[in-house]
Order: C-alpha cells, then structure tokens, then sequence
C-alpha cells in the first residue's frame, strides 16, 4: 500500500512506519503467527527463515532464525512483554551476529486507517551507538522487501 518510513528520534528510538491494505487483524496476526511469518519475515531476496518460534504471550520466547542459502545467517531471540490482540505488541530482542546485541525495546502498534492498517513500530535501544550499529546493517531494506511479502500474503497476491 505504502513504503516503509524510518525516522530517528532522539539518540535511541528508531520509528518505522507502514500503511497496509489490510484490516489490523489481519496485519497482527502476520506477526504472531509462526507460519505466516516464516513467509514474509525474511529480508532480502534469496533469504528463508528455517527456525521461527513466536510465543505470543506475556513471557513467552522469540526465536527466528534466518539464512541466506549459502552458509551465512544470523538470530533472533526475544520474549514477549504484553500483548493487546489486534492492536499492539511488546517485546524486547536481541540479534545474534553471532554475539547478542544488546537489547531492543519494541512496541508495535496496529492503528485502523480507512480500509487497512496503520502500523507503527518504535524501537529503543540503550544507546546511540548500538542505534548507529543497527541502522548500519540495510535494515530498513530487508524490512521493506519483508513487509510487501506480508502484504502479498494477506491480500493473497503474488509478490
């Protein structure tokens, strides 16, 4: 429906921005359920996710894996904080490079916004360093590539 925006605030936050041709439901639930996931949640092209454990609820543990097909990859592990269905997420995750990052604050929100969804992820991170490290990777690509896939898969459309 839209591009992806990503914007800076302050030394910590990283806030990413997306408008979906689908109603939050839908979008929600492409980001708690681990088989519609591991068909959208996986960055650049080539890229598939062979391990996705997502415990949607207060306390319950993040793990995806990824790999690019030719001995490379990487992980993500998390655990959920609170979770308000249809609506909004919170989490905390750390990527494996292969040493843990340090911690990412996420809360993901889904806002109704005329015929589709509004979705609003802010990040916070513990210090402009890891922000800059973070912002660093092309995230903001392998998250674009990601969300037109999700969006294909809700809509049932080819990518």
């Amino acid at each position: 429906m839209t591009k992806l925006t990503l914007k800076t605030e302050g030394d910590t936050h990283v806030v990413v921005t997306r408008r979906f041709a689908a109603k939050p439901e839908a979008v929600y639930r492409a980001h708690v359920e681990p088989a519609l996931i591991q068909k959208w949640m996986l960055g650049p092209p080539g890229w598939t996710m062979p391990t996705c454990i997502n415990d949607a609820r207060p306390g319950g543990k993040i793990h995806y894996a990824w790999t690019d097909g030719k001995g490379g990859g990487f992980h993500l592990t998390g655990e959920f904080i609170a979770l308000s269905p249809f609506s909004r997420l919170e989490h905390v995750e750390r990527m494996h490079l292969p040493d843990p990052t340090p911690d990412n604050h996420v809360v993901t929100t889904f806002t109704p916004d005329n015929n589709g969804t509004l979705m609003t992820m802010r990040m916070t991170l513990p210090d402009a360093e890891t922000r800059t490290a973070m912002l660093a990777t092309g995230m903001e690509h392998g998250m674009e590539a990601s969300y037109v896939r999700l969006e294909a898969e809700i809509l049932g459309t080819p990518v």
